[in-house]
């Protein structure tokens, strides 16, 4: 029986407002994360004026059909509220799960097409690690700062396309030099659409800034996120239509801004952080507060960030996830993997071993037991029935239920394991026989294509009453299993299940307390790792007595969201130094940002002098044009921006934007006179997103 069959007994009643039929215009707001996805209704009278939220519901996020899932959270909010499904005039959506997928290592397999680079490049910016094993072609080509071309060569793009097209989920090009001019990534974009019909993204439809490399990296996740925004947006359209909920559909991206669903669709890499990014636009709506830190914990991670003035940070050197620096703007949110459903595992070699958790996400026992019934409750009491505790004692492998085709380009060992986990749970001492295979296992679980289940704080909540929405029973069984493991004397780490499910969520605590206090170090220009780190301060968040007395904290209250965060932030103020404030729909703050802000694009041109007295314009896709007059130039550049902008807005949803133009013109005086270097030509445009009429 899939995760959605038992959904409707899943949870308690929602709390649930007033049922109200809005006079004015009513918005559906969805947030799929890697748990949970919630619903809300959000009436906007019809002058504008704010009326709140009319009902809100959680269902499970059903990764292998990510249409159960909304559809158990979007029906439970339409009975609630009690309104008719065709007046919703606005439906918007943020997700985690891009966020979580650069987290966890995970999507498809793309190829990497690199224009006027060498080998050597891929060392910089993390862009080889970010490769892993996924095939790169290197092609002659590109261009210089000032667009003039290399002879471009695609020959051994040519040869390798029949070979990868079997291989590959999709491509990423970048060329050098591309966002001065982007004609080889075009010609490379062209030939790779023509000749195998997939996905393809080009570097120069997502960033304008300079830095190659880094810029190859951004396009690389890009192209791996594609099937999966793809398959989410379809997913919901496709809920949408069947219930009659005929309006547009809108995607939050990592900035807080909206933009429409087939915007998001090509540019998936901008809805990194969006989770988040909406999160912060609805803890500033629901307390009122301008300056805060505010702590999102979900299942797989939790975001920090810090609000100014009532606006959230925003990242100037682009969002930075699982370790990767990319060019997206985003909110100022650093991102850990730390979250109700982490991984727990024991520091190996310890006298006294601690608790670990994360950053892998688990799939909780307690949830598995919920679902797969006995097949998970008979296999945890066999174990516990053996004289010794295993190494592999209360983890399962199961299918994630992606597409078969998603499966492509498996090696040999990763295809027979993959062949002998099925959509049951099978429990590891049974499945594997080698410390290899454990690797192979990972590897799978890294391409999405396996879950493994074990024991995580969802689980350890579960032991202690502090959670009663899946199956205790499993749960127990799972503590009981860690508790007998030995530590370096040879002696069993925990007295019993509850004993070590306690230690459990105080280390959640803990920790949480410290990824805050790493990002406001952070966010005071320190190296937040390291002083988070640091001796005095872990003497000063555990209190520690001394001669000298130590302490550290906040000069702002935490805002804690997340469905969890009452239970996981409780014991946070002293830990902090400051208050931490839960609001009462803490637990769908995602989904209320998604539908309370701005449509929000922007186009950059630039205007660079190659030689005295010629003024080169490059801007979006146009080749680059030549000026004999500078003004002449920058107002060819504000006009060719203004109408990029325009045109953007639209494609993003909303008929209303008001555009503003900024410039930043470069120049130097050398002996009297005025030499131009460089100019910016940037153009934003803003507005409210459409609704249905």
């Amino acid at each position: 029986m899939g995760y959605g069959a038992r959904r409707r007994n899943e949870f308690p009643q929602m709390k649930s407002r007033e049922k109200q039929q809005s006079a004015g215009h009513l918005f559906l707001g969805i947030d799929t994360g890697g748990t949970y996805t919630d619903a809300v209704l959000w009436a906007e009278g019809a002058s504008g004026k704010r009326e709140g939220l009319v009902a809100k519901a959680k269902a499970l996020t059903t990764r292998h059909d990510l249409a159960v899932g909304i559809s158990g959270a979007v029906d439970r909010v339409l009975g609630e509220a009690g309104v008719d499904p065709a007046s919703i005039k606005l439906a918007s959506m943020s997700t985690t799960l891009a966020t979580n997928a650069l987290v966890e290592g995970q999507g498809g397999r793309v190829a990497l097409v690199m224009i006027g680079f060498s080998e050597t490049d891929l060392a910089r910016d993390g862009l080889q690690t970010a490769l892993g094993s996924d095939p790169v072609i290197f092609c002659s080509g590109g261009h210089d700062v000032h667009g003039r071309a290399a002879e471009l060569d695609l020959s051994p793009l040519e040869a390798g396309l029949a070979e990868l097209a079997d291989g590959v989920s999709g491509f990423a090009v970048c060329a050098y030099f591309a966002t001065r001019n982007p004609a080889h990534e075009i010609a490379a974009r062209d030939l790779i659409r023509n000749a195998t019909g997939l996905p393809v993204t080009a570097s120069h439809e997502l960033s304008a800034k300079l830095g190659g490399p880094r810029r190859a990296l951004t396009t690389l996740l890009n192209a791996r996120l594609i099937s999966m925004i793809d398959r989410l947006v379809a997913a919901t359209e496709g809920f949408l239509s069947a219930r009659g909920i005929h309006c547009p559909l809108m995607v939050v991206r990592g900035d807080g801004a909206l933009v429409s669903a087939s915007f998001a669709r090509s540019r998936p890499i901008e809805t990194i952080l969006s989770g988040p990014a909406a999160s912060l636009v609805g803890a500033r709506h629901m307390t009122g507060l301008d300056d805060a830190v505010v702590s999102d914990i979900g299942g797989t991670t939790t975001d920090v960030a810090v609000l100014d003035r009532g606006r959230p940070r925003l990242d100037p050197e682009g969002a930075t996830v699982g370790g990767f620096r990319t060019m997206v703007e985003a909110v100022a949110m650093r991102t850990f993997g730390l979250g109700g459903d982490s991984e727990v595992a024991l520091e190996a070699g310890a006298l006294d071993p601690r608790i670990l958790l994360g950053p892998r996400r688990l799939l909780p026992l307690s949830l598995a037991g919920m679902v797969h019934g006995a097949k998970i409750t008979d296999e945890l009491e066999r174990q516990l029935r053996a004289p010794n505790p295993g190494r592999l004692d209360g983890r399962f492998a199961v299918r994630t239920g992606v597409p078969e085709r998603l499966a492509a380009g498996l090696t040999a060992p990763e295809a027979k394991l993959y062949g002998a986990v099925a959509m049951k749970p099978a429990p590891l001492d049974a499945l594997l026989s080698s410390t290899a295979q454990a690797a192979t296992l990972n590897r799978l679980v890294a391409r999405g294509l396996v879950h493994v289940s074990g024991f995580t704080p969802s689980d350890a909540a579960h032991v202690l009453d502090r959670q009663s929405n899946w199956d205790p029973v499993a749960a127990r069984l799972g503590a009981e299993l860690f508790a007998r493991r030995r530590d370096g004397r040879g002696q069993a780490i925990a007295a019993s299940g509850v004993a070590f499910s306690e230690r459990v969520l105080a280390a959640l605590t803990r920790l949480s307390a410290e990824v805050i206090l790493e990002t406001a170090f952070a966010e005071d220009g320190l190296d937040g790792a390291a002083s988070v780190a640091h001796a005095l301060v872990q003497r000063a968040v555990d209190g520690r007595p001394g001669i000298a007395r130590l302490a550290v904290t906040l000069d702002r209250p935490v805002i804690g969201l997340g469905a969890s965060a009452s239970l996981h932030y409780a014991g946070l103020p002293p830990l902090v130094g400051n208050r931490c404030i839960v609001p009462e729909d803490a637990d769908v703050a995602n989904a209320l940002g998604a539908v309370v802000g701005q449509v929000r694009v922007s186009a950059e041109a630039v205007v660079s002098q190659p030689t005295e007295g010629v003024f080169r314009l490059s801007v979006g896709q146009d080749a680059p044009r030549d000026f004999g007059d500078e003004l002449q130039a920058l107002v060819e550049a504000e006009l060719r921006v203004r109408a990029i902008a325009a045109s953007q807005a639209l494609d993003a949803g909303t008929d209303s934007a008001e555009i503003e133009v900024g410039r930043d013109v470069q120049a130097s005086t050398v002996e009297g006179r005025r030499m131009f270097i460089e100019a910016r030509v940037t153009a934003t445009a803003a507005g409210r997103p459409r609704i249905a009429k």
